[in-house]
């Protein structure tokens, strides 16, 4: 159809929305007796919590029934948090909640044609005594906020966000499942939003935080997962984006991971260069648990060398390993000395992690079409495997009370 020149979806606009809202305000946003103030300025030097404004839905959705049938990402809240920039007009507009709508936006719009946009992934846990946690938040907002500006976005104050963040989870805090392995997923968004073609960092940008009730990422929950070593293509490479959590980082791996199924792999261990070192599986960061020709009891991981995601969860195992007596090593390895390892029956157990995934077992690895296999404790999972996600389960759910990690949002 050709059609006069509009924006993408004319109804449901945001800005539109944002414009009419007013001056209602969360209740954690304003003292009492403070003046009302608009709700949305483009002549903003700052993002505040105190300017958050909220809209909330005429009618709410229902909620699933069944925790079982979630899925991940399929079903969303009632409301979503959002904020504008402009650098021409004073920066941050009024961060604002509002319903769960389309957004309306120009095809000439910079996110369609050059991929500047970034992502995080959190996730809000009903704990075991009725409190509402996330799992060490300060990381994903820094990292938010290193993505953004490697793509030449604007970035946000941490505190100010985190703030307007948990009042959005508080507001949808029924839509959190019961249970361990449940969780209500976190999406906070930049997307570049300059209605102009030519590639140059952001002038207007969006930031927008949506939530998804879910249940665990793959269909069958905590089990060990067969992986396909590629070796025909690369997530990352040295100078790019592998540590942005930046959509194209993902787009590229579509293909690669419709492939792995096709070999009744569940998904791809990323290689790089002609050695194939081991870099990340997936979406998540890889361990594996050795012991060297030397003898000497290894746990490695890929480094930090801005090929992969600074993982959150990646950190945490390495934290509570190290806190254990248990010593990580960060360092480059490659798919020989792994394969060496399972061959000479070296090789303990072999995982991943990451926060959609928690931690997964992988039982087996598919690498130049000979399928190597890893021992596990009681067929799916290792020793080391289990005592990590139970750990990291029992901060998340509140088991262990009062965890510096898992800061409380409010009550259940």
């Amino acid at each position: 159809t050709i059609t006069p020149f509009q924006n993408s979806r004319p109804v449901s606009n945001i800005f539109e929305t944002m414009m009419r809202i007013g001056s209602l305000m969360l209740r954690r946003s304003v003292s009492a007796g403070a003046a009302a103030q608009p709700a949305f300025q483009l002549r903003r030097t700052r993002f505040s919590h105190a300017d958050l404004a909220l809209e909330k839905a005429d009618t709410l959705k229902p909620k699933p029934f069944d925790r079982d049938e979630l899925g991940f990402g399929k079903i969303f809240t009632d409301h979503m948090l959002s904020a504008h920039y402009d650098a021409d007009n004073g920066g941050w507009g009024k961060p604002t909640i509002t319903p769960f709508q389309n957004i309306s936006l120009s095809p000439a719009t910079l996110v369609f044609h050059y991929g500047l946009e970034c992502f995080e992934g959190m996730k809000a846990y009903r704990g075991v005594d009725g409190q509402v946690r996330l799992f060490r938040p300060d990381l994903n907002f820094a990292r938010f906020n290193r993505s953004s500006a490697r793509l030449g976005m604007p970035t946000l104050p941490v505190d100010e966000f985190k703030s307007c963040l948990f009042d959005l989870v508080e507001l949808e805090k029924d839509w959190i499942p019961d249970g361990r392995g449940y969780s209500m997923y976190i999406r906070p968004t930049m997307i570049a939003t300059t209605p102009a073609l030519g590639v140059g960092p952001a002038r207007q940008a969006m930031m927008f935080v949506i939530l998804s009730p879910v249940g665990a990422y793959y269909a069958g929950g905590f089990k060990a997962v067969r992986v396909l070593a590629d070796t025909n293509h690369v997530r990352a490479w040295p100078g790019g984006t592998g540590d942005a959590k930046c959509g194209g980082n993902y787009a590229a791996t579509i293909v690669p991971q419709m492939q792995a199924k096709e070999k009744d792999c569940d998904q791809v261990l990323w290689l790089f260069g002609d050695d194939h070192q081991v870099t990340e599986v997936g979406t998540s960061n890889f361990f594996a648990h050795w012991v060297t020709p030397a003898g000497i009891d290894e746990i490695v991981t890929a480094p930090l060398d801005g090929t992969i995601l600074e993982g959150v969860t990646r950190q945490a195992v390495i934290d509570i390993l190290n806190e254990g007596d248990v010593k990580v090593t960060e360092r480059k390895f490659t798919m020989a000395e792994l394969c060496s390892a399972i061959d000479d029956g070296r090789i303990r157990e072999v995982f991943s992690c990451g926060t959609a995934v928690t931690v997964t077992p992988i039982k087996e690895i598919m690498y130049q079409d000979t399928l190597y296999t890893i021992p596990l404790a009681d067929g799916q999972a290792g020793d080391l495997a289990k005592s990590l996600t139970d750990t990291i389960f029992d901060i998340q759910y509140g088991v262990v009370p009062d965890h510096k990690w898992a800061p409380v949002v409010c009550k259940a």
